[in-house]
């Protein structure tokens, strides 16, 4: 791996994306064990709390990036990062406010 805006913008779009996916199979493996129950939470709960979750687990490979002095792929994190938590107010924000 190298030191690119490249690197950065693939990476910040690939792991909130699969951490949203992981985030549902949990939320959906607790409601087979009946550790949630159906209908207990709003609608939107579920995705909103997988969503924001996902883009979360960016500050992982962020931090990673910054102890390494990688400035350019960090910066390459932070645009689909900002994009995403853009989509994610449009999208959420109509049940937050």
């Amino acid at each position: 791996m190298k030191n690119s805006i490249l690197i950065g913008i693939l990476l910040g779009l690939f792991i909130p994306f699969v951490g949203y996916a992981i985030f549902l199979s949990i939320f959906d493996g607790f409601e087979d064990m009946g550790f949630i129950k159906t209908g207990a939470t709003s609608p939107s709960f579920r995705y909103r709390t997988s969503a924001i979750l996902g883009i979360t687990l960016n500050l992982i490979p962020f931090n990673i990036f910054n102890k390494r002095r990688w400035n350019d792929a960090m910066r390459g994190i932070v645009f689909p990062t900002f994009a995403y938590v853009v989509a994610w107010i449009i999208y959420f924000g109509k049940h937050l406010f």
